[in-house]
């Protein structure tokens, strides 16, 4: 394994359980990262709270705080050029990653969709959204995929995936808790690959 730290980014906007998830990861596994920026769409979450109970830098970066959405991704990039990222990970991020950004980082920005990708993907498909589509379409099972991001919603190359059985009587809550804890052991074996894979 790479013994060079990679500075990674998290991009979250909710309770960041993916966050906390990659970040004892990589203390108990002892992997070559260190996760130096939490970004947030959003002032106030549970990702940020942790952020700063862990002295992580946090930082609020929304599109409403710009005249224009190129100001807003210019930002952005220079944001991560400052604090010299390796690699963005998105952990509940419910905004797109501007073109900019995409094409300044190519596959180095990585998302955990809850889902068997490429099915239950694209635009709008995110959250319960997902569990109520796998439980109405009668599949027998569904899980998570790690995957990094391009230009298109959910069709970046896939990297790593792990499924988990839907019953007979789940709802979409209930699935959501299984794919959730799927997605906690998938997320920091996905970058724990990606890790081993980088120059």
């Amino acid at each position: 394994m790479n013994d060079k730290k990679k500075r990674l980014a998290v991009f979250c906007s909710g309770t960041g359980s993916n966050f906390k998830a990659l970040f004892h990861a990589i203390i108990e596994r002892a992997l070559p990262a260190e996760i130096v920026l939490c970004l947030s769409n959003r002032s106030q979450c549970g990702a940020m709270d942790f952020a700063r109970e862990y002295e992580i830098e946090s930082l609020h970066l929304s599109e409403t705080q710009f005249r224009t959405y190129d100001e807003f991704a210019s930002a952005m990039l220079q944001a991560l050029r400052e604090r010299r990222i390796d690699l963005i990970m998105l952990a509940g991020y419910l905004r797109k990653i501007p073109d900019a950004v995409i094409a300044a980082y190519p596959e180095k920005i990585v998302n955990i969709h809850p889902s068997l990708l490429p099915q239950f993907g694209g635009h709008g498909m995110y959250g319960m959204r997902v569990h109520e589509a796998v439980i109405a379409s009668g599949e027998t099972r569904s899980g998570a995929t790690v995957h990094f991001v391009n230009e298109e919603y959910d069709k970046g190359r896939i990297i790593k995936q792990n499924h988990v059985p839907v019953l007979p009587d789940d709802t979409p809550e209930t699935l959501a808790e299984r794919v959730l804890l799927c997605e906690h052991r998938l997320y920091p074996a996905a970058l724990e690959k990606l890790l081993d894979e980088q120059p």
